[in-house]
């Protein structure tokens, strides 16, 4: 295509694009569209000029060893002069808040090398942030964010809302929406401080799930204060260790029955069934599970927490196939809570962890599933409420739950309480104010 033709080409879309400005202008997010007419254009140009320098001011290009040329008795040193070259950069492509770029690393250099330029890159490059991982030996993909999408005046065009059940969308992180897919990671844990957002982060979960066919079990035990306000949607609700103890125990024999439905169907899960036939999923929630493991000493409540923990401990290992979901929330969760803690904490693949006071508390979280997370998780402020840190493929993200207010979680609530499916097994829990749904 010569020049000519090329320019009359782009000419000629301007043109149209003009004229058409009020049929698509009102569609188009204007954020969007401005970062992927300006903000990426000047972000690549910005990363291929500097790039060659910064690798050299950063110690990631190689120098080839010229050749030398010995003369007499003297060494007489001839050639080219020595060049650094910079490992070879891929294809930059963008995404609605950022841009990706391929690196091909030299001989002899790690993923970790690139990982402790993080912070060098983002000043250079000017971005919000930038995160390195490594999808095959040799290569680093590194994934600059442009603005910080979990501020109020930064937003970045989602998709739409999946069809998929028990998918909750509960907020929004820096590469887009912020979604729970219980089918893909069937059970979490939401680690934080007080006032950090495990509140907030519990109610926006609800919120998602009220509209959907799924049984919501609350166990409360400092008294229902937390999860009282969504109680017209729970198909049970447990306020103290005892009832806490007698809902898992129920649970229980409710996953007993799905077993042998699954069996005589032949179906490894409650998914492979039919519509029809399959039993409705629950997504059990546990506000402060401390309390469901700290004792006074006595003999009945190291019982009820023994029996509690244990059945915890069979719903995570057996839950996900037959769409029973575990839920934990806490402030830290560790060995020191007692027997069957450690345990249980191995099956909860999905972490979540917003602001703590201790590194330990993110290491419990984060530490086993992504090491470089803890560090991420310890610089949330105090003025970050929401804020969160969550693992997804082994890598880490930024992420803030929906503002829910208390307010919008119960008219949530009240709106579908005719959606909160009846378990037989829970027909004698008992819940605050009154017996569970007959």
């Amino acid at each position: 295509m010569s020049p000519e033709l090329l320019v009359w080409l782009v000419t000629a879309a301007l043109c149209l694009a003009l004229a058409t400005q009020p049929l698509w202008a009102s569609r188009i997010d204007t954020v969007l569209w401005r970062w992927y007419l300006v903000g990426f254009p000047l972000a690549v140009l910005r990363v291929r000029v500097t790039w060659r320098k910064l690798c050299q001011t950063t110690d990631l290009a190689v120098a080839r060893r010229p050749g030398d040329l010995l003369i007499g008795g003297d060494t007489l040193v001839k050639g080219s002069p020595l060049r650094p070259i910079p490992p070879s950069l891929g294809p930059i492509l963008p995404t609605p808040n950022g841009f990706t770029a391929r690196i091909r690393l030299h001989p002899g250099q790690t993923p970790a090398q690139v990982v402790a330029l993080a912070d060098h890159f983002a000043h250079a490059w000017r971005v919000h942030s930038v995160r390195v991982v490594s999808p095959e030996r040799g290569h680093v993909v590194v994934v600059a964010t442009a603005h910080d999408p979990l501020s109020d005046d930064s937003r970045a065009l989602l998709p739409a809302r999946r069809p998929r059940p028990m998918t909750a969308r509960i907020g929004k992180a820096a590469s887009g929406p912020w979604e729970i897919d219980f089918r893909q990671v069937p059970h979490w844990l939401i680690v934080g401080a007080t006032r950090s957002g495990k509140s907030n982060w519990l109610a926006a979960l609800v919120v998602e799930l009220a509209p959907q066919q799924v049984a919501l079990v609350g166990i409360d035990c400092k008294g229902g204060m937390e999860l009282s306000i969504v109680a017209p949607r729970l198909s049970a609700l447990a306020i103290s260790r005892r009832e806490a103890a007698q809902v898992l125990s129920a649970l229980l024999v409710e996953a007993e029955g799905r077993m042998r439905q699954c069996r005589q169907a032949g179906a490894r899960s409650i998914w492979e069934l039919p519509d029809e036939e399959r039993p409705v999923p629950v997504a059990v929630l546990v506000d402060e599970i401390a309390e469901l493991y700290l004792t006074d000493g006595s003999r009945e409540t190291k019982s009820e927490a023994a029996e509690c923990s244990t059945s915890l401990l069979r719903l995570g290992q057996l839950g996900a196939a037959l769409g029973i979901h575990l839920v934990i929330a806490g402030q830290r969760f560790g060995s020191e809570l007692g027997h069957g803690a450690t345990a249980l904490r191995a099956q909860l693949g999905g972490r979540v962890c917003h602001r703590v006071h201790d590194e330990a508390s993110a290491e419990m979280a984060l530490g086993d599933l992504s090491p470089d997370a803890v560090c991420v998780a310890q610089q949330i402020t105090e003025g970050e409420q929401g804020v969160a840190v969550t693992t997804v493929g082994g890598h880490w993200v930024r992420a803030r739950s929906t503002l829910t207010t208390p307010a919008e979680a119960r008219q949530a609530a009240e709106e579908h309480a005719h959606r909160a499916p009846t378990l037989k097994v829970l027909g004698h829990s008992a819940t605050e104010g009154g017996e569970a749904r007959e």
